[in-house]
């Protein structure tokens, strides 16, 4: 049937408009989201859209229809706030919430719910809302709506103790995965702590229980999520027999650990870790298989029958012995897990549960063996771990394995080791020189190992340094005849010795002024614990000292407190080949940041490394105000003052460029600073777009352009740096966050399959450097956790991009203080083409390859690094050659190497002549892989760009 609409010429778009007293058909509908997404709508036509769509949701009756209409009205209300009272009213006023369709109501309920969360002032309309209007839809026939209805109850106002109810009687409810939304429900309320009454608790926790038993794998999972949750509850309510209860809730759990699905028995051993007191008889009971005679005559258990007893022994035995050896790597990493807070119980189960992690270790899964040396971490941290001679050389074994983040972790533990005997130690300094020896990149982290395991083991280490010093006197000719890292590394170990809390841990003086040459690597291992400027004060006084030391250091600020000590001027043969640094110099213009660093004088008695060290730290503190003036202009972005905000970072990049560096110290620092700036404007620029609804200063291609911009600027920030620390990568990580999400703010549903895929591995490596707790995640962190959780366990439609859930994540970012450490090196290449200009081209033959001589110079690059030579005709890509550059075939060393390399390029046209653009990049390996490029020859993830384009002249010979 024809549509029966007219059109009206008040917009250039037309209006359809009801002309009888028939619904829109899904056609005008489609008319009218065009006009509602379209910036140039004028605010009359919204007002007529609002009315049309008003009075075609009065009219309508086709469940469809009315789907779509209320999402227009929803997407109205969240795109312009200022008429959202107005869209809430018009859904409120018909009677779709008494209609008798469920799913309708349904439907308009969560249609009020989606507008009063955009807009928190219309809360308290949908707090106005009859609760019995919510129970009787949820009783409704509708199998769909049930459970939508018990998922999101808590966005519509329900009293709690409702709620408890509802969810305590639809866990018996015939349809399983209402059972599951049920019980989940119940998990959530117990977190807001308004259920206090112990016999509605006791009986949750029983009815939860009974459900550990359900037939359907959801359940039972859902089932051991409330039992420990529920079962926290009782033994907290429950102060005269905690003890009683928090045994019993442990027993439950453990039932489930042999259940089987593999969900059930993840979910179960979560919850063991969360239990925070349980009887030692019990957990004892866990590593041995056979039912032990303490077990038995446990006292907690003496209410029990004889076959209750029985029952609870045969439950709990053994349970972490399977968990360790479940098939699955997923059931055994959560083991491991949750022994991290049960070991720290009882010194005695902790010991017999480190013979089962050291088995682990051999596991064939990486992320299991992690997680074992995350739990002995914690058991180091809290003096549980008892290393016997039995266990060292499995564990020691792993110090020389092939994954960095193994030996990594194996290292972690070892600087809180607690060695009893000479033996174990020499195993264990014999074991990190081999680290040294076969993985030399894993220098700094080793060198900081042995200084920390040296403090605790003061005695032995001079034990050690009285058998080596012989090999350490200088030769004849005055230089030190050990060039090896083996000999650095015993040089770290021996100036520890004096920081130990045993007594007479006496070194020679000498080692101390031998440690001196050594200074610049030294001082990079244990940047954790002191600056350079310490260190050499340190390593000065102990050099004159003939005696017992009474040096006290302060670790936590990294400040010595020496006994009145001259610190002496060392000569530049001594130590300045390893860390003299050019200063900085000013070019003009004034600044009241950086002028101190450049203006101040050498002092008399100062040595030259004192003067320049303190220079680059003036350095890194002025850069740091820069960054802290960036940091307070946030407001300003929050609150619509864009030109304010760009006048004020116009005025930070002015005052970064009155000065520059020759310093290789200082210029990775003002090369992040000034490139920092720059993503702050940008990221300015795409904030203005996702504040303002009302108005669009940024259209849709505008705004994809400066996301791209600032993609690729956070994409050379974080790879083009080496030398991050975690804070300062997690701040990286966290404004790349912020623009994947606000790419799946604006684009389409059909691009957001490379943006979730971004945003998904960079959350990986968040969640990594988040994984010892000592960073507290950022609200936004967090939500952008959930929210990808939630994309990963869906499927990629419309339901799953909620707009309002985005919007709720990103008004959660705030810009934090970055504070830069000063250890920053840039990477960056230098390209020249020797003898060619436009006058004085290179010759070729066409349809022949031509070679490109390239003079290339390389700064604070590894030859790990996957560098390729870039050439381009036009700008499309079907022009473009990639040539790999394998810095082993080149001399020089990390920090600069300089070579020069003929490139071949293939592609040359039939023309007289033509320019090739030419330029390095490097792979960005933590980027997701590039699957466009998987079946052609060049890099297979996204580039940074390594120096500018460089023209190359060719001419074709006549």
């Amino acid at each position: 049937m024809e549509d029966h609409v007219f059109l009206t010429c008040d917009h250039p778009l037309n209006l359809p408009t009801l002309s009888t007293n028939e619904p829109l058909s899904l056609s005008a509908l489609a008319s009218l989201r065009s006009l509602i997404i379209n910036p140039s709508t004028t605010a009359p036509t919204i007002s007529s859209v609002i009315e049309t769509l008003t009075r075609s949701l009065q009219l309508s009756r086709d469940p469809l229809a009315i789907h779509h209409t209320l999402k227009l009205l929803t997407d109205m209300a969240l795109r312009l706030p200022h008429l959202s009272g107005v869209v809430f009213d018009s859904v409120c006023s018909h009677s779709l919430l008494s209609t008798d369709s469920t799913r309708v109501a349904a439907e308009s309920l969560d249609a009020l719910a989606s507008i009063a969360e955009g807009n928190r002032v219309l809360a308290p309309g949908i707090e106005e809302l009859d609760d019995r209007l919510f129970a009787s839809l949820c009783f409704s026939p509708s199998l769909s709506v049930r459970p939508w209805l018990l998922r999101n109850a808590d966005r519509f106002g329900v009293q709690p103790h409702l709620l408890f109810t509802l969810f305590l009687g639809f866990t018996k409810d015939p349809y399983p995965y209402v059972r599951k939304v049920a019980l989940d429900g119940l998990v959530d309320l117990s977190k807001n702590g308004v259920i206090e009454d112990p016999d509605m608790i006791e009986g949750c926790y029983f009815r939860a229980v009974e459900l550990l038993n359900d037939m359907e794998d959801c359940v039972r999972s859902a089932a051991v999520r409330t039992v420990c949750a529920w079962g926290l509850m009782l033994v907290a309510c429950k102060s005269e027999t905690k003890a009683y209860w928090s045994d019993e809730v442990f027993v439950k759990l453990c039932s489930t650990v042999r259940d089987m699905s593999m969900e059930v028995r993840v979910e179960a051993f979560c919850a063991l870790g969360k239990i925070e007191m349980v009887s030692e008889e019990i957990l004892l009971q866990t590593l041995s298989k056979k039912v032990l005679v303490t077990m038995k005559g446990k006292k907690s258990l003496a209410q029990c029958s004889d076959e209750q007893l029985e029952t609870s022994g045969s439950s709990v035995a053994g349970a972490f012995m399977h968990g360790l050896e479940d098939e699955f790597h997923e059931v055994r990493k959560a083991a491991c897990h949750s022994l991290r807070t049960l070991t720290i119980l009882s010194a005695k189960f902790a010991g017999e549960a480190l013979n089962l992690l050291m088995d682990v270790l051999n596991d064939d899964s990486i992320l299991v063996r992690l997680q074992a040396f995350e739990t002995m971490h914690r058991m180091a941290s809290f003096d549980c771990l008892t290393v016997q001679e039995t266990h060292m050389h499995m564990f020691l074994g792993t110090l020389v394995d092939n994954d960095t983040l193994i030996r990594s972790s194996a290292r972690k533990i070892l600087k809180l080791a607690k060695l009893q005997k000479l033996k174990l130690f020499r195993l264990t300094i014999d074991a990190l020189l081999e680290n040294l020896e076969r993985h030399p990149q894993d220098e700094a982290d080793v060198l900081s190992v042995l200084f920390h395991i040296g403090r605790n083991h003061g005695k032995f280490v001079v034990r050690i340094i009285e058998e080596v010093f012989p090999q350490m006197e200088p030769m004849s000719n005055g230089k030190l005849g050990f060039d090896s890292v083996r000999v650095a590394a015993l040089l770290v170990l021996a100036i520890s010795a004096p920081l130990s809390h045993e007594r007479d841990c006496n070194i020679p003086p000498t080692i101390f002024s031998y440690a001196v040459t050594y200074l610049g690597r030294i001082s990079q291992a244990l940047s954790d614990l002191m600056n350079q400027n310490s260190l050499l004060d340190y390593l000065s006084q102990c050099s004159r000292s003939s005696g017992p030391y009474a040096i006290e250091f302060n670790f936590k600020v990294g400040e010595p407190c020496l006994p009145n000590a001259n610190v002496p001027t060392y000569t530049s043969n001594e130590i300045i080949g390893s860390i003299a640094m050019p200063l900085p110099q000013k070019t003009g213009g004034t600044s009241e940041i950086l002028s101190p660093t450049i203006k101040k004088p050498r002092e008399a008695g100062t040595s030259l490394v004192e003067y320049q060290l303190d220079v680059h730290d003036e350095v890194t503190k002025s850069m740091n105000v820069i960054l802290a003036k960036v940091k307070d202009i946030w407001p300003l972005v929050l609150s619509g003052f864009t030109n304010e905000v760009l006048r004020t970072l116009r005025s930070c990049r002015e005052e970064l460029a009155t000065f520059t560096s020759d310093s290789h110290a200082s210029a990775g620092v003002f090369s992040f600073t000034k490139q920092y700036i720059q993503i702050v404007k940008l990221l300015t620029k795409a904030w203005v777009n996702f504040l303002s609804s009302t108005h669009f200063p940024c259209g849709m291609g505008e705004l994809d352009l400066v996301l791209g911009k600032l993609d690729r600027r956070l994409r050379d920030l974080k790879s083009a740096f080496i030398r991050l620390s975690e804070e300062e990568e997690l701040h990286i990580l966290e404004l790349i966050l912020v623009t994947c999400m606000l790419r799946l703010s604006e684009v389409e549903i059909c691009c957001h399959l490379g943006t979730l895929r971004k945003l998904s591995s960079m959350m990986s490596r968040v969640e990594y450097l988040l994984r010892d707790g000592s960073v507290e995640p950022s609200r936004f962190i967090i939500g952008v956790g959930k929210l990808s959780s939630e994309f990963g366990s869906s499927s990629l439609n419309e339901a799953s991009f909620n707009p309002l859930l985005i919007r709720r994540v990103l008004e959660s970012f705030s810009l934090k203080q970055l504070v830069l450490c000063g250890r920053l090196k840039h990477m960056k290449a230098e390209l020249d083409i020797p003898d060619n200009e436009y006058e004085n081209p290179l010759r070729f033959v066409a349809g022949l390859p031509v070679g490109i001589p390239c003079h290339i110079t390389l700064h604070n690059i590894s030859a790990e690094s996957r560098l390729w030579l870039k050439m381009t005709v036009n700008k499309d890509n079907e022009s473009t050659q990639f040539v790999f550059l394998d810095l082993n075939h080149f001399g020089g060393c990390d920090d600069v190497r300089v070579f020069m390399f003929t490139a071949p390029f293939y592609k040359t046209p039939k023309a007289f002549s033509f320019t090739i653009r030419v330029c390095i990049c490097m792979e960005c390996l933590s980027e997701v892989e590039d699957v466009s490029s998987v079946k052609r020859w060049g890099p297979r993830h996204e580039l940074t760009y390594l120096c500018r384009e460089k023209d190359v002249y060719l001419s074709m010979v006549k």
